[in-house]
């Protein structure tokens, strides 16, 4: 039976991609209110209301079929628009690809959680920039920090991880013995299945599993004295772009020093304040399969359940609305965009001064240079209308 509650009790949303995510993130809920029956005309997300501990939760999964930064960013305006009144902050929970290295020992089932580094707020996007020399990106645009209430509560959580053992893995086990079909979607797969090969072996393109792929292709790796997942903390690199290749993976590490790849985060740290959460199902690379996904985001969301019991109530109802907060970044954005408009005007002033300032013999100088019209058709270029060219990165 579906408890009743006003739209304004629910204050934080919790956002997947996948069936197998929204899943996963039920099984979280203590309690289970049910679907909303009634929300904004323009709202076209399901939803799945209910609590977490002593909070009220709105769990809402991208459109069958959509991914990518954009799906995203549609639920999160939609999300905006049901519950303007209430929604303070944001858990974008599920899989994604790891990216180990020496000093992160990144493996599948663990979980990686976005936290800033640097400059970056803990996502960066990963096909927002330039192609340079060599290959490689140069990021032309930064995305919002998680909520400090967020940031604080992973502070503490972790603070208590070097003393105390965490509570998720419980979760993970409970959730799993539910019934046959939790076992059967959620439970942890062979360890001899967490094979990460060496950059220089693709996987063969007529090979359906990676059985055949020979032990020699892998990288040596200690085994671990626990069996539990893992969690890390750092930047996650968020795009369109699937990637299913090793030595991408690994540029992308070197560049941008991320932990984990995945599709839909960059659309919602632009509008909706949140933190990402993500369970490792594979490495990224051309082995990667869906055999893990089922257990790695059952372990995203047991560690989002954990990380909403260091949230207190209050500290949530003390954030900006996220409509406010949206208001304000639009506002910074028209300021930018008003203040590059008065550069460029006072740029072109001072250029038709300076020409004004030059003799008849010096203009003709000057004019000598020009072999084409082509300032007239550059300075009227107009921006890049939002989508253009996008269908290149959806389809690889």
């Amino acid at each position: 039976m579906m408890t009743h509650l006003a739209l304004e009790a629910y204050q934080i949303g919790w956002i997947c991609a996948l069936p197998i995510e929204v899943a996963a993130a039920k099984q979280m809920l203590d309690e289970n209110f049910g679907i909303l029956d009634e929300q904004d005309s323009r709202d076209t997300n399901s939803y799945t209301l209910g609590r977490v501990g002593r909070h009220y939760v709105v769990i809402a999964g991208l459109p069958g079929g959509q991914y990518g930064t954009t799906s995203a960013t549609t639920v999160a305006i939609n999300m905006m628009r049901t519950f303007s009144r209430s929604m303070r902050i944001g858990l974008m929970v599920g899989i994604g690809g790891g990216i180990p290295s020496d000093k992160h020992d990144v493996r599948l089932g663990d979980v990686v959680v976005s936290y800033p580094e640097g400059i970056c707020g803990g996502v960066l996007q990963y096909d927002l920039g330039k192609a340079v020399e060599e290959g490689r990106l140069q990021r032309t645009g930064s995305l919002n920090n998680p909520p400090r209430s967020l940031l604080t509560a992973v502070a503490n959580m972790r603070a208590s991880a070097l003393t105390d053992d965490p509570s998720y893995p419980e979760y993970i086990e409970k959730a799993i013995g539910r019934n046959d079909r939790t076992r059967e979607s959620f439970g942890r797969p062979d360890p001899s299945t967490d094979r990460l090969f060496q950059i220089k072996h693709e996987h063969p393109t007529t090979a359906a599993t990676c059985e055949d792929c020979p032990s020699e292709w892998e990288e040596f790796r200690k085994e671990r004295k626990r069996a539990d997942p893992q969690a890390y903390y750092g930047i996650i690199a968020s795009g369109n772009a699937i990637v299913k290749h090793g030595a991408t993976r690994e540029r992308l590490r070197q560049e941008t020093g991320a932990l984990c790849l995945e599709m839909e985060a960059a659309g919602l740290m632009m509008d909706f304040p949140c933190i990402v959460v993500r369970g490792i199902c594979d490495y990224a690379d051309s082995h990667k399969n869906k055999q893990w996904q089922g257990y790695a985001a059952l372990a995203a969301a047991s560690y989002a359940k954990e990380l909403l019991s260091y949230v207190p109530v209050g500290q949530v109802s003390e954030e900006n609305l996220v409509t406010e907060i949206c208001e304000i970044v639009n506002k910074v954005e028209e300021l930018t965009k008003g203040m590059e408009r008065a550069f460029h005007q006072q740029e072109d002033y001072h250029r038709e001064n300076m020409l004004r300032s030059l003799t008849k013999e010096q203009q003709k100088c000057h004019q000598a240079f020009k072999t084409s019209t082509y300032e007239q058709y550059k300075n009227i270029n107009p921006d890049r209308a939002e989508g253009t060219c996008r269908w290149i990165l959806e389809n690889p």
